[in-house]
């Protein structure tokens, strides 16, 4: 799937008719269902009669992975299509179980399983699992999801149970892929801003990606099996030297200098009782994660040794942020500091100059709530704070890995816009100033 991906994020603002007939996003991400391997035979039919009906009917592309994980008692299906096609595809699927299982009387009731990449499901959840009870109330049905401790290094995708008759099951699906959909979008307009705001940044590269699906591109090997899946964004390894550069940075004139020489200050906020860990033995993995990211990274100490947050300041330039930002996010997720109902979301706070902190914000909050929307992070400029002896003031992001990348970078861009027009009107103004003597 990682080559999906990578087209959905070059493409995300592209349409195209799809082989399967209307105008279908080409970064549209595909539906996943998981059936029993006692059915695969009746999806397909007498000499495939039954999923070419399924597939020319819903004007959909249907893959049975029915060669991977063999003996397996689950098997994958991909269908690519637009939310209407995968749904009517989902439902065609949903019935032949059904009638199956009815007919040989294998199974008493046939649930609706959907996979979805981990990186999305947090989002799926919502806060306190408030979107998962809504959507169980609205739709009547029992919705369940496979624990974090599943994923292995070969299968990143959670299972979604869906109990409850045919039509109520479909219409779970409908909700559950359009939030899954949202969240997919989010992340591809994030890597496409990602990638506008550093052109040239090679994520794989750096051992860091956006935390996005990466599957490999004949649809997901799912449980024990032997392909091994593109590879894990949030799993820590040990470190490699630093990767060689990825060519020459190519923003505009007016990014480059800034790009390639500001040092930036980043202040992360982790549990207290993951500071042992970040440090690892003796100093080891602080140190190593330093020289791997290129960064200054301090643990700030503790007034309060019961405070249930540490400060960590990061010192380094774009990439070097990036790069020991993600790793950091990565460790705590490896070393469950988080549960499994919960994404890695940590708060980060920049300095802005006083005199930029309104643009950040923007008319009536316009700014900033683009900025949230577009993200995900949220982001807060708090009211009335006095400004420190370099006349700044703090921005707190609070989010995801790539949500609060992309809001770090975003405000970043904001304040190199204020600087420049400053300098420009200062030059103006030094200009008109020579003209008039």
């Amino acid at each position: 799937w990682r080559a999906t991906l990578e087209r959905g994020a070059r493409e995300a603002d592209s349409t195209h008719p799809g082989a399967m007939g209307g105008r279908q996003g080409s970064h549209e991400l595909p539906l996943r269902l998981l059936v029993p391997t006692q059915f695969v035979g009746a999806i397909i039919g007498k000499e495939g009669l039954t999923i070419k009906n399924i597939t020319k009917q819903t004007q959909s592309k249907v893959d049975i992975h029915r060669k991977e994980n063999m003996g397996a008692s689950e098997k994958a299906i991909t269908i690519h299509s637009t939310p209407d096609g995968c749904s009517h595809a989902c439902k065609m699927i949903l019935e032949v179980m059904e009638k199956e299982a009815a007919d040989t009387k294998t199974a008493d009731e046939v649930p609706l399983k959907i996979l979805a990449h981990n990186s999305l499901v947090g989002r799926l959840i919502g806060k306190e699992g408030r979107n998962l009870k809504k959507m169980e109330q609205d739709t009547g049905t029992k919705i369940t999801i496979s624990p974090l401790q599943d994923l292995t290094l070969y299968n990143q995708e959670r299972t979604i149970m869906i109990r409850g008759g045919v039509e109520e099951c479909c219409n779970a699906e409908v909700e559950i892929m359009k939030k899954l959909r949202e969240a997919y979008e989010n992340d591809v307009a994030a890597l496409n801003l990602q990638a506008s705001l550093i052109p040239g940044l090679n994520l794989s590269a750096l051992g860091i990606s956006s935390g996005l699906p990466v599957l490999s591109p004949a649809g997901a090997p799912h449980r024990g099996s032997s392909h091994h899946a593109a590879y894990n964004p949030f799993l820590v390894r040990p470190l490699p030297a630093p990767p060689p550069a990825t060519g020459p940075l190519h923003p505009p004139l007016l990014w480059e200098p800034f790009l390639r020489s500001t040092q930036e200050v980043v202040y992360l906020f982790i549990p207290t009782q993951a500071v042992g860990a970040l440090i690892g033995k003796k100093g080891q993995h602080i140190k190593e994660l330093a020289r791997y990211a290129g960064a200054s990274i301090k643990i700030a100490p503790s007034d309060n040794p019961d405070a249930p947050e540490r400060m960590v300041i990061i010192t380094g330039l774009p990439e070097a942020q990036f790069k020991a930002q993600g790793r950091i996010f990565g460790k705590l997720k490896e070393d469950n500091f988080f549960n499994a109902k919960e994404e890695v979301k940590l708060e980060a706070h920049i300095k802005v100059p006083a005199a930029a902190a309104g643009r950040v914000i923007g008319k009536g909050g316009k700014t900033v709530n683009e900025l949230q929307n577009l993200t995900s992070a949220e982001v807060i400029v708090p009211r009335d704070q006095t400004p420190d002896e370099n006349d700044e003031v703090f921005v707190k992001i609070i989010g995801h890995f790539f949500a609060s990348q992309t809001a770090q970078r975003k405000i970043r861009e904001i304040i190199q816009q204020v600087k420049h027009q400053e300098q420009k009107s200062q030059h103006g103004a030094a200009t008109a100033s020579q003209h008039t003597k």
